[in-house]
């Protein structure tokens, strides 16, 4: 970087782009993952540059951005191609709540907003504990979160942790900490065995099928299924490690769970 705070950033996923905004700190931002849609200007005001595995590095190194923001090991090819190229690269890991709120606090340092981050962070964490000792019937719905279909693949970590904020019990918690989709694999049996009340599912920006799910071998007996609690949650708001998670995200899964009883 040849600036503090950088004045060119491109953001190569999501949640880095909401959260620049929120922070009010949008006028930094040059280019923009293609999956970026929150807020919905972001559509209109910023270039599309990358989609999540793979980016226009030409049209990137055109930006002249000071600082390219990534995300994961899967990110990787990209990251490297940019710091060959000379660009300075910061690259998150976050895949837990603590992590996301961390990220904020990073970010906000980053572009020279540490208090309005941490006031942000903050907000958040207010928010999931006020969810978190709303008062709930017993016993908590078993939940089941399907991120893919085929393999079945169960949540990821800060899923998981949402769907306990959010009153429920993960049927596979076991899983959580495991980064890879590969690892986090599941048999059919074992979901029909794990028996959950609620099957949640969001097949990572493909629409879900719920008749799809329902016809499943032997799995009209999962309570979930037999009484019609199958609910999509987009994966916009669930599946990108950001604020979209810990609001609108953590909200649908609530809905899913209480919204009939509340």
């Amino acid at each position: 970087m040849r600036h503090f705070p950088p004045r060119r950033i491109v953001c190569l996923t999501e949640e880095t782009v909401e959260t620049l905004y929120l922070l009010g700190e949008q006028d930094r931002i040059v280019g923009v993952s293609g999956y970026a849609v929150r807020p919905p200007q972001v559509r209109r005001e910023k270039p599309r540059v990358s989609a999540f595995v793979s980016a226009d590095i030409p049209k990137i190194l055109a930006l002249e951005p000071e600082i390219v923001l990534a995300f994961s090991d899967l990110q990787a090819g990209i990251v490297a191609d940019l710091v060959r190229a000379g660009i300075a690269v910061h690259v998150f890991n976050q895949r837990d709540v603590a992590g996301i709120l961390a990220m904020i606090r990073t970010l906000g340092s980053l572009v020279g907003a540490a208090g309005r981050a941490e006031d942000l962070a903050q907000g958040f964490e207010c928010r999931l504990a006020t969810i978190v000792a709303t008062p709930r019937p017993l016993p908590r719905p078993k939940v089941y979160f399907e991120e893919w279909d085929d393999p079945l693949i169960s949540g990821i970590g800060w899923v998981s942790e949402l769907i306990e904020i959010a009153g429920g019990e993960d049927v596979f918690p076991e899983l959580r900490h495991r980064h890879a989709a590969k690892d986090r694999i599941v048999t059919a049996e074992a979901v029909r065995d794990a028996a959950p009340d609620v099957i949640l599912a969001s097949w990572c920006g493909k629409k879900v099928v719920p008749a799809r799910i329902r016809q499943r071998d032997s799995w009209s007996e999962i309570p979930a299924v037999r009484d019609d609690r199958i609910v999509e949650i987009k994966s916009t708001i669930i599946l990108q490690p950001g604020p979209a998670a810990l609001t609108d995200g953590l909200d649908a899964i609530v809905k899913a769970l209480w919204g009939e009883r509340e």
